[in-house]
Formats: structure tokens, sequence, C-alpha cells
């Protein structure tokens, strides 16, 4: 086909087709749920999943499970086949495939989990597949290191949201999300609240790009376009809204969540719509207007009135249609004219009408004219905004004021690209693959529906979902495409005559913004110079710590341990020391008479066979030691490696020159009567105290029972611990592997 698009437009075959039914088959499923849910039930199952740390594999359905399992599974569904066509012959189309499924099950994974650690599962598991999509297009520097970015970025939050996780799931005694949500009121009073409250804010902030963590989410344009238009609409940056919805009920309600909320909100949602305009690029542009919407539901999450859940659940779904088929023209246009710039684009509407017609329904959702459901979703945000307990006025002004610039940019996305004078030259545009199109154009047209029969989507999600957000159905406010003459709708004139004067003069004002942020730190030049200050940073401690002396490894092991182990014995108390050599015989000195003679020729000996023979006479005395206290075949044991040990390592010093005139090193005696120290002071504070014999007593109890063993030592080793036995046998396997490679090369002739 001309203009741009794939010349067989019947897509990847199977790999093609089989991702979509796939979607399409979980879209029927849940859509089947819609009557149960919306009659006021809710579905919980539960497998035990870690059943000795209490953690199930928990799922659970309510009206905002539902309502986000309907957005990933449908738009998923047109996404993929989408991409079947935008993709065709691509070498690579069953990788994305896979990615792109993976990232869609882990979505869906996330907003259905009913359990913490699962919930942290799939939320990892959305940043690692977000990852490889966005560089999917790995041979790119800019995809490499954009995909980069927002893995650091996102997983550097999901570090804080896992810890804030732990300590909620601590401070409630449940990881049950729907267990810790019915004990709002203990939350809200515990200790660890502000903590709590911090941490799982952190990770949601970022995973939703509020500002200052903003500046991942544009860069995630390098990844194909239908992989934007999912990641904008349905999925990743929406995690972290529904993780903020999730814990609503149980952390909302206090001050600190109001305006954290209400602040970072307001900000992103101004600051980004803002940015939007200053875009020629029409997935910038819409990218940035992204951050506006997710700005604008992180502000209504803040507030606790049922105004406000309402807006939120409406614009979730306004934003979710109008914006993936915006993006999914977008990719239309791109393919068919060549370029993304508004600049270099016009005169579309006439070469690819069902495409512009499309993009006009989903812009007026965007710019929420009546009679489609944004204009519903617009008036609900004022009335939240209104509905606001501290500032109504100020929430208000930054509702109204990212809405006249989200309608200005809805005019540069759907009105410039086709409805300009003419096609600029060297352009032979025509109309996308239905494949294509059809996706943007059921999207835009729900936008329609749902706007001249709000009553639809009031009874089917809008309820269950702020049911979900407030316990009441009360709560939930009316969806009306009127609501009579009221300060919502003089908010909402006030927004076409602003938004209309601001697409009039966007060049000019393009060009002031410009100048304006240009003399703002640029957070993501700030991350290339962080990058590269941690690089710089590794080399440092890589040259510092990894120098290759081996004195320096062996002397940094025994600083921590020794340091570990007398910071322990500090803070919980020294052990009382008392010395009682009543019960001490002559065999007991003869041994530490030994071992003491042995670890000093060890440090005055020049010669390395004197020095390991005289490690091999510690390592006799401390087998003489089992034996004396009645472990012989610990002894056995000891006695056998030492003397391997010892031969082995001879063997091979032979070829070594001798050691240089042993010097005193001031520091090293100082570690080494630190180390001795920590360890001697273990053992007595060990002896000082009752011993606790539980583990004993069960080894004692099980052994003939259950392993047929009477030597308790043995049946530990072979029964009980099998799989350290093992491990322990393959290192002594590798070891003397090792030694028999390192002896053949020592030979006469050898290599050296």
């Amino acid at each position: 086909m001309a203009g741009g698009f794939p010349t067989d437009v019947r897509g990847n075959g199977a790999i093609g087709v089989v991702p979509v039914l796939f979607s399409a088959a979980l879209f029927v499923y849940f859509a089947s749920l819609v009557p149960t849910i919306a009659a006021g039930d809710i579905l919980r199952v539960s497998v035990p999943w870690v059943a000795s740390l209490g953690i199930d594999f928990a799922v659970l359905v309510d009206g905002l499970s539902l309502t986000f399992a309907l957005l990933i599974s449908g738009i998923g569904t047109l996404v993929l086949l989408y991409s079947n066509t935008y993709l065709a012959g691509h070498p690579q189309y069953a990788r994305f495939a896979l990615f792109l499924t993976a990232f869609m099950v882990s979505m869906l994974g996330l907003v259905l989990a009913d359990d913490l650690i699962l919930l942290f599962v799939f939320w990892e598991l959305t940043t690692l597949t977000s990852y490889m999509l966005i560089g999917f297009s790995h041979e790119s520097e800019k995809s490499r290191r954009n995909a980069l970015q927002a893995l650091f970025v996102t997983g550097a939050g999901g570090v804080a949201f896992l810890a804030g996780l732990i300590l909620l799931a601590a401070a409630t005694g449940t990881t049950s999300i729907s267990g810790f949500i019915a004990m709002e009121e203990d939350i809200r009073q515990h200790a660890m609240y502000l903590p709590i409250l911090i941490l799982l804010l952190a990770g949601t902030f970022t995973k939703s790009a509020q500002v200052p963590f903003h500046f991942w989410l544009p860069n995630a344009m390098a990844a194909p376009t239908p992989v934007s238009a999912f990641l904008h609409s349905a999925t990743m940056v929406k995690a972290g809204v529904y993780v903020m919805a999730r814990l609503h009920p149980a952390m909302a309600g206090t001050d600190v969540w109001l305006w954290t909320l209400t602040i970072f909100g307001a900000v992103t949602a101004v600051f980004a719509s803002l940015l939007a305009l200053r875009q020629t690029d029409l997935k910038q542009a819409l990218a940035y207007t992204t951050l506006m919407a997710l700005g604008t539901l992180t502000l209504f999450l803040g507030q606790e009135s049922g105004y406000a859940m309402t807006a939120f659940g409406t614009f979730l779904i306004v934003h979710s249609l109008y914006k993936a088929a915006l993006f999914l023209v977008v990719g239309c246009i791109d393919l068919s004219a060549g370029t993304r710039e508004t600049d270099q684009l016009g005169g579309l509407g006439r070469l690819m009408p069902v495409t512009a017609f499309s993009a006009a329904l989903a812009a007026f959702s965007m710019a929420g004219f009546p009679p489609f459901l944004g204009f519903i979703g617009k008036e609900l945000k004022y009335a939240g905004a209104l509905a606001v307990a501290s500032e109504p006025l100020l929430v208000a002004g930054a509702v109204l004021l990212s809405n006249a610039l989200m309608l200005a940019v809805a005019g540069v996305v759907a009105f410039r690209p086709f409805w300009r004078s003419s096609v600029p030259a060297g352009q032979s545009p025509r109309e996308a693959p239905w494949q294509m199109w059809a996706g943007p154009l059921v999207l835009a047209c729900l936008g329609a529906l749902f706007g001249i029969y709000p009553d639809l989507l009031q009874v089917a999600l809008i309820n269950p979902m702020v049911v979900s957000l407030t316990g009441e159905i009360s709560e939930a406010k009316e969806l009306q495409l009127w609501a009579g003459f009221n300060i919502p709708l003089i908010l909402s004139v006030a927004t076409f005559v602003l938004g209309l004067l601001i697409y009039a003069g966007h060049v000019s004002l393009r060009a002031r913004l410009a100048s304006v942020f240009g003399g703002l730190p640029n957070l993501d030049t700030g991350w290339d110079r962080f990058l590269h200050g941690l690089k710089e940073f590794a080399k440092l401690q890589t040259r510092i710590v990894q120098n290759g002396k081996l004195s320096s490894y062996l002397f940094g092991t025994f600083l921590t341990i020794a340091a570990g182990i007398l910071l322990t014995l500090v803070y919980t108390g020294m052990p009382t020391i008392a010395v009682d050599l009543s019960d001490v015989e002559w065999k007991h000195t003869s041994i530490a008479f030994l071992t003491i003679a042995g670890s000093l020729l060890v440090l005055a000996t020049s010669s390395r066979i004197a020095a390991i023979s005289a490690l091999g006479v510690v390592g006799i005395g401390i087998a003489m030691i089992f034996i004396v206290f009645s472990a012989p075949d610990v002894a056995i044991t000891q006695l056998l490696v030492e003397t391997l040990v010892v031969v082995l390592v001879a063997v091979v010093m032979l070829r070594l020159p001798a050691l240089p005139r042993a010097e005193f090193r001031p520091g090293h005696a100082v570690l080494s009567l630190a180390v001795g120290a920590a360890v001697t002071l273990t053992v007595v504070s060990v002896v000082s105290n009752p011993l606790d014999l539980r583990v004993t007593e069960y080894f004692e109890a099980t052994s003939w029972p259950e392993a047929y063993g009477r030597n308790i030592v043995n049946v530990i080793l072979v029964d009980f611990r099998a799989l350290d036995t093992f491990g322990e046998i393959a290192v002594v396997v590798i070891a003397a592997l090792s030694a028999y490679a390192l002896l053949r090369t020592t030979r006469k002739g050898g290599p050296e």
C-alpha cells in the first residue's frame, strides 16, 4: 500500500492473530462480570501461595478493579489488532507481541491482586515489560537510553514502594488488601502512618510520572506508537493511579494525604499542560497531556467528596478512550505522511476521512464539548473541585487552566493535520487499513455514546467504582449531559473561550513558553549528568575496593566481620566475663599452646611451606578440640580437610618465590586482635546465657522416626540439610578441579 503503510495488511499470521483473540477473550470474560459487580457483589478468590508467611494468591474483583480490567483488556485488544498491521512483516513481531501481551497480563494481575506481595510482583513485572517495550528498537541508542531511564526511575520508586508495603503489612498484621482497608481508622492513627504514606507515594508518584518525576514519560515515546497508546491510556502510568485509588479508603482523610495529592496533582496538571502546548511533535504533545490527566486524577484522589470520586472515575474512562484513540490516529498519520511534526502536516482530512473523523470525535471528548463524555467529565471535575474542603478556588483554577490548555492541544493534534489548507509538497498520504482505523473509531464513538447515554456507564462502572472508593452508593453523583445553569457550566463556557483563544495564538505562545521554560532546570539533562556521575563513582569505587590485592580484600572482609560483631555486642549489651579455670586440664592447655605456636610461626616465617604447615598445625589443634569435646566425626572431617589443604597448597607453593621478610603491620595487628576479641566475646556471650535447645530437641525427637538414623549429626547433614550438604560437596569438587587445573599449569614446560 502506498503512503508508507505496509503492502501486506494481513499482518503477521497466527503470531499476530492469537494475541488479539486472547485479549478479546479476557475482555469478554470481564464484561460478563459487569452485571454481578453492578448489582453490588464483590468477587474474591484466594489460593495459598506462600503459606508459611501467610501470603495468598488472592484476586479481588470490585468496581475499581473491574473498570481497570475492562480498559486494559479492551484497549489491549484494539492495540494488538492495530499492531498486527502497523508492524506487518516486522522480523521481530513475535517478540513484540510477547512483550505487549505480557505487559497487559502484568497490568491485569496488578489491578486484580488482593495481596500486597502479589500486587508488588505484578508491579515490578509492569516495570520490566515496559522497559522491554520502550527499548524494543534496541538498535537505537535513544531507545536504549530512554528505556533505561524509565526502568531506573520507576524501579527506584518500586524499592520505596516495597518498603512501604512491608511497613503497612507490619502495621496491620496482614498482607490482604481488602483486610487492611477494613482497618482504616487503625492505619490513620498508627505511629508509622506517615513513613508508610511517604514510601507508598514515592512509588506511585514515580510510576504515574508526577512532577518532579515526570521527565521519563515523554521519553517513553521512543517505543512504537501502539505501545505509547497502550502505556498512556490504560497501563503502566495508570498503575500508580490505581494503587492510590486502592489505598484511598484506608489512607485518605488526613491533612497530609489531602495536601500532598492536591499540590502534586495540581502542579503536574498545569505544568504538563503548558509543556504540551510547546510541542510540535504530535506524540510528544499527547505524552504531556497524559501527564496533565495523571495530575488531575491524583488531585481528585486527594479529596473525599462524592463529586471528587465520581469525577475521578468518569475522567479515568474519558481519558483512556480519547488518549488511546488519538495515539493510534497519530500512528496512522505518521505512517501515511511520514512525519508527526504539526508544521509539516495539513489537508489530510480529504485523503484520510475515517481517520480524520475518529480524530475529531476523540478531540471533541478531550476538549470537553457536548454531547461527548468528556463534557460530562469536565462538568464533574469542576463540581469536584468546588467541593474541595480547602482552597476550592485554587483547585478549580488549576483545573480550568489545564482544561483550556487541553482544548488548545486537542485542536493542534486533531484539527491542524487534517484541516489546514493544503497538503505539504512531497506527501501522498492515503487512508489507513481498516485494522488501524477500527480501534480509534471504536474508542472515539464510545466517548460519544457514553456522552449521549451516560446511564449506561453510570450503572455499569461509575457507581461500583465510587462504592469501592467511598463504601457508599449514595456518594456516587449522577452523570448528566445537562445539569442546568450552574457554576460548573459557567466554568465550562470559560474553558471553551479561553481554550479557543489559546489555540488561536498557540504558535506565538509556543515561542514564549519555550523562552520561559528554557530557563528552568532540565531534569532530562540532569538525568544524563546523574548517570554520568554514577558511572564515575562506580569507577572510583572499583579502583579503591577492587584493587587486585588479596591482602586488601581480606582486610576489608575481616574488618566488616569485626565491626559487625562488636557493634552488635555493644548494642545488645556486653556479656559478663567470669573466668573460671577450675576445670581446665593439661590436655586443654597443650592444645592451646599448640594452636598459639602454629599461629606465631605463620607470622614469623618467610617460607610459604612453613607457613601453610603452621596453619595445618592450627587446624589439627582445632580437630583435637573436637575430639576432646566428643565430636569425633567432625574432627575427622577437619583433619582430612587440613591434610588435603596442606598437601595441595604445598605442591603449588613449591613453584612460588619465598615470602618477603616479615614486617610488623600495626593495622593488621589491631584488626587481628579485634577479630579475636569479637569471636571470644561472642562465645562468652553464648555460653553465659541459657542455651535455647528447641532445635536440638527437635532433631533428637525426629532423627530416628523420620530419617531412620541414630547419629544426629549425620542425619542433619544427609537428610535435614541435604541441599546444604550437596552445595558443600559441589564447592569441594569445584575447588578440587580448580586445584587440579592449577597443578597442571605448573608442570615443567606448562603454561605460566
